[in-house]
């Protein structure tokens, strides 16, 4: 994700993205994975100021602990699930899908979007792969700048 300042661009779509649920109230989570591990480093709860702590450690440059994250995601998805349970559910994978990690989809998860990073000559494409094995929406970061 350091290549063309993919990961400067993936914290600016996360903003955008933290800043919509907050206009519209609703609950959000921030689960970063990266390094070694996943960490939930906001909520959920109403995103109502941004806070560069949230993002600032975050860092790029492979070995990308992709089931990890999805495995910090699955259970605060089951925690808002049994909480409000008629309350949708939205999960948002941001990434460059440069892991061998093939995670199942979370079960309490209404719709999930995979924004694909993936750049260079060589695609491995596990993001268009993960998105269509999951039934989920599949964009590029290039799709959801106005």
């Amino acid at each position: 994700m350091l290549t063309a300042q993919q990961l400067a661009l993936a914290k600016g779509l996360l903003v955008a993205l933290l800043d919509h649920a907050g206009k519209a109230r609703a609950d959000a989570a921030l689960v970063c994975f990266g390094g070694t591990g996943a960490q939930v480093r906001f909520g959920p709860a109403v995103p109502r100021w941004w806070n560069e702590r949230w993002l600032q450690p975050v860092g790029g440059g492979g070995g990308t602990p992709f089931a990890a994250g999805v495995r910090e995601a699955t259970q605060l998805l089951e925690r808002a699930a049994r909480r409000k349970p008629l309350q949708q559910r939205w999960l948002w994978i941001l990434t460059d899908g440069r892991s061998g990690d093939m995670p199942a989809r979370p079960a309490d998860v209404d719709q999930v979007v995979f924004v694909d990073f993936e750049q260079g000559a060589i695609r491995l494409e596990r993001c268009e792969q993960l998105a269509k094995a999951w039934g989920a929406t599949y964009v590029t970061p290039e799709e959801l700048i106005d």
